[in-house]
């Protein structure tokens, strides 16, 4: 019954970091628009702020922890699917840290990338939760 409520738990987290990761570049894009020093671009940074410390980094901490005690218990480490859809969040999580480099940058007016990089980078996040979604229910090897 543990294994129940950490998997509902770890799909929680997921569900919480995928809508902070799927969000903050679109803030990012929007922001890019603002005058540095506005008030909507102080807006901007404060929300930026917010959403990454309160919402994207305890979920992707839970979804890391629920998720490893999940492989753990499920003996999914021997399967190749699973490594797979590891390398995927490794690299989901490192996406993750390019985005709280962003907020850094934007909070402290540094930011030289264009509304366009953040449109991009907003649909990275997109690929790679289509592939771990795919690989987990599919488990195709």
């Amino acid at each position: 019954m543990l294994y129940l409520w950490i998997k509902a738990l770890h799909i929680i987290a997921v569900i919480a970091w995928m809508a902070g990761m799927l969000y903050l570049p679109r803030l990012m894009v929007y922001h890019t628009m603002a005058q540095v020093g506005s008030d909507k671009s102080e807006t901007f940074k404060v929300m930026e702020r917010r959403l990454l410390k309160a919402i994207i980094n305890p979920a992707m901490i839970v979804a890391w922890l629920a998720g490893l005690y999940l492989a753990w218990e499920g003996g999914w480490y021997a399967e190749p699917w699973f490594h797979a859809k590891l390398t995927l969040v490794i690299i989901l999580s490192g996406v993750h840290g390019m985005m709280s480099r962003w907020v850094k940058d934007f909070a402290a007016d540094r930011n030289t990338r264009s509304t366009r990089y953040y449109r991009i980078a907003n649909e990275v996040p997109t690929v790679l939760m289509i592939g771990i979604v795919l690989l987990v229910v599919l488990k195709p090897f």
